[in-house]
C-alpha cells in the first residue's frame, strides 16, 4: 500500500504529460511550492518517493479537469498555452503554468516554460487569462445533510480495504470484532458531523462530489481512516474507505480542507 499513491500518479497516463513535456518535473513542482502560499504538500503516513506528492497529484488532476472544461488558454497563433493552477502567491496573485510549442514532432505538442504570477510579462501574450477549474454546481452538495439516512456496506468496506485499517484490526482472522468496531466508529462520525458541519470534508471523484467522514478506531480524537459517502436517492451510501493520505490527496483538489481531523 505504501507505493500505491505513487504508482497511481507516475505510472498511469496523465493528460498533463500528454499535453506537455517537462524537463525536470520534480524541480518544477518544488518551484511552485515555493511560489505559492505556504502549505504542507507531503504525505503523513505514506512513504514519499517524490517531493511534494500532494502538489504533484493536484497539478495532474487539475489540468485534467481544466481540459474537460476547455479552460486551457492559448495565444492568438497557438504557439503558447497556459492554465490557471488554482494556487496563489502569499500576496494572492494567481499562478499560471505556461507552455510553448514543442519543436519535436514525436512527443507532446508543448513544452513547459514555467510558473508565473498573473502580473508577469511572460503572460502578456494571452490577453484574458483562463479561469480556474470548477467542480461544484450546487453548493449544498458540499455539506452533509444530517436529515438523510446513511447506509453502509460494512462487509464490502472490510473485504476490499482491510489492509488500510490500523492494527490490531488489520491482522484479525475473524472480522467480527472489526465489524463491531467499524459500526461504532461510523456512528461516532455521524454524531460528530451533526455537531460540526465542517467534519464532513468534500472530495471530487469520478465526476461527482463525495464526502469524507473521520473513522476513529483506536482513539476517539484521532482519525485512522476516512469513510467515503455519497448521496443517491435521498440516502447516503458508503462502501469504501481511504487512508488519510489518500483522503487528503483527493480533498485538496477542491480546496485546502478546513477540518481538524484531515491534515497533511
Amino acid at each position: 500500500m505504501a507505493t500505491r499513491l505513487y504508482q497511481q500518479l507516475f505510472f498511469m497516463p496523465s493528460p498533463l504529460f500528454e499535453f506537455a513535456y517537462f524537463h525536470a518535473w520534480d524541480s518544477h513542482v518544488d518551484d511552485l511550492a515555493r511560489m505559492a502560499q505556504a502549505e504542507n504538500w507531503e504525505y503523513r503516513f505514506t512513504q514519499n518517493h517524490r517531493p511534494h506528492p500532494i502538489l504533484s497529484s493536484y497539478l495532474h488532476y487539475t489540468f485534467g479537469r481544466l481540459e474537460v472544461q476547455k479552460k486551457i488558454g492559448y495565444s492568438p497563433n497557438q504557439s503558447r498555452a497556459c492554465f490557471n493552477t488554482g494556487l496563489v502567491t502569499p500576496n494572492y496573485e494567481e499562478i499560471f503554468a505556461a507552455f510553448e510549442t514543442q519543436r519535436r514532432q514525436d512527443g507532446a505538442p508543448y513544452v513547459f516554460q514555467g510558473f508565473y504570477k498573473e502580473s508577469e510579462r511572460e503572460l502578456l501574450d494571452f490577453g484574458m487569462l483562463p479561469d480556474l477549474a470548477s467542480y461544484v454546481d450546487n453548493s449544498a452538495d458540499l455539506l452533509y445533510d444530517t436529515r438523510l439516512p446513511l447506509r453502509k456496506n460494512v462487509d464490502h468496506i472490510i473485504d476490499e480495504n482491510k489492509d488500510r485499517f490500523p492494527e490490531p484490526f488489520r491482522s484479525m482472522q475473524d472480522n467480527y470484532q472489526l465489524r463491531i468496531a467499524l459500526d461504532g466508529a461510523v456512528a461516532h462520525a455521524t454524531r460528530r458531523v451533526q455537531r460540526n458541519y465542517r467534519t464532513a470534508v468534500p472530495q471530487f471523484y469520478q465526476g461527482r462530489i463525495q464526502l469524507l467522514l473521520p473513522i476513529c478506531m483506536t482513539n476517539r480524537s484521532r482519525a485512522d481512516l476516512a469513510l467515503v459517502v455519497y448521496q443517491q436517492s435521498k440516502v447516503y451510501l458508503a462502501s469504501t474507505c481511504l487512508t488519510l493520505d489518500m483522503a487528503y490527496n483527493n480533498a485538496r483538489l477542491l480546496a485546502r480542507p478546513d477540518s481538524d481531523w484531515l491534515e497533511p
